[in-house]
């Protein structure tokens, strides 16, 4: 899922340690006579103890020519003024519209994390709630370049591999910004509600992905999501779909892609991999 959104598809380590530690995560497979997809779920962040991309994962990487991500994420002034057109929109509900129960929720979460009380007011609520659900991390030393995809991409330029995305930013912060007014201030409340729980969500989120427990991220995913039907139907149908599509359009071309995109999107019966499975094709899991 998204590089800032944390409820369900953004899943880290819970703790720091200083002996590296090995993941065994979850890949697989969907070939032809001449194309081979590798499909693997991606955490956006990591602390620098997890290894990870070793064995299988490795293999598969070395022998692709192709690498292909959420999206190839722009320059951070790009990315920043996106998020100004996007989620700070005059005319636009923000949260400081929210009544007053709401609003003096978040200033509290905000003053405990030492921000401005008011910091977040010109922020559309679906914006809020991305910055909210980062705040947690910063104090727990989590770091985007230890993120999958920052790895994978930083290994792939080097080897000269091609990098490509499926999605821009612009189009990945509109799914959020073309919510529902009701969905993005249930996706605050939820986010408000469920930051004292961040850490011990994401342990057991990362714990599933170290292990390849596709199972045990599913009903993480889905405890997460089920609240939000729409939000459920933006972030992971619609674009499960449109990536499952993906994958069988690539599979008329000849050649060896990985695929990296967030965990959640492999994970359960509405997953990428059980929509090409109903396609016809064979998903196989690699050990």
């Amino acid at each position: 899922m998204f590089r800032a959104f944390l409820l369900a598809a953004l899943f880290l380590l819970g703790s720091c340690g200083t002996a590296p530690r090995e993941a065994k995560p979850a890949l697989w497979a969907v070939r032809d006579g001449d194309t081979t997809v590798y499909l693997f779920g991606s955490v956006h962040l990591l602390p620098p103890d997890l290894r990870w991309l070793e064995g299988p994962v490795r293999t598969a990487f070395d022998a692709s020519d192709t690498l292909v991500l959420e999206l190839v994420m722009p320059p951070q002034a790009e990315t920043q003024a996106l998020l100004d057109k996007l989620g700070r929109t005059p005319g636009d509900p923000t949260v400081a519209a929210l009544p007053a129960p709401e609003h003096a929720k978040l200033e509290g979460a905000l003053r405990q994390a030492g921000l401005s009380p008011q910091s977040l007011d010109r922020d559309e609520p679906w914006l809020a709630a991305l910055t909210l659900s980062l705040l947690p991390l910063q104090t727990l030393g989590y770091d985007d370049a230890r993120g999958v995809e920052q790895v994978l991409q930083a290994a792939a330029t080097k080897a000269g591999k091609q990098v490509i995305g499926l999605e821009t930013a612009e189009e990945q912060f509109g799914y959020f910004d073309h919510l529902s007014d009701a969905a993005q201030t249930r996706l605050l409340g939820d986010t408000l509600d469920g930051l004292p729980e961040t850490g011990a969500n994401i342990d057991a989120a990362v714990a599933a992905w170290s292990k390849g427990d596709a199972d045990a991220l599913a009903r993480l995913l889905n405890a997460d999501l089920a609240p939000n039907p729409e939000l459920r139907d933006t972030l992971l149908l619609r674009r499960n779909q449109r990536w499952a599509a993906w994958v069988q359009g690539r599979l008329q071309r000849a050649g060896t892609v990985f695929v990296a995109v967030g965990a959640g999107h492999l994970a359960g019966s509405d997953s990428v991999l059980a929509m090409l499975t109903k396609s016809g094709l064979k998903v196989e899991r690699l050990q």
